[in-house]
């Protein structure tokens, strides 16, 4: 995950610095210091990258045409919800 990709998904999942910061356990600075392209520690943006799965973000990666991200699509069979639900619709079950 890079910077832009970082980025990307908290505006897909309408998710505040703050809010990845708590679902991902590290401080807000933490997370401005990846957007902005700073060097954090690998096991750091596996956490971040792990709440951004769960909040409904795929990641997409380089493959000709760029790296990326975008939402999952809804499980029909569950009746849920992937992705744009914010942050609420991370705490839900995930049955």
């Amino acid at each position: 995950m890079n910077a832009t990709q970082c980025k990307m998904a908290r505006a897909a999942t309408g998710l505040g610095v703050r809010d990845l910061a708590k679902l991902a356990n590290v401080s807000p600075d933490t997370v401005a210091r990846l957007e902005r392209g700073e060097n954090i520690r690998e096991k750091t943006a596996d956490a971040i990258r792990t709440a951004l799965e769960k909040a409904g973000v795929e990641f997409i990666a380089e493959n000709g045409g760029g790296a990326g991200v975008r939402l999952v699509k809804p499980d029909a069979e569950k009746g849920g919800v992937a992705g744009g639900g914010g942050p609420e619709a991370i705490t839900r079950s995930q049955d």
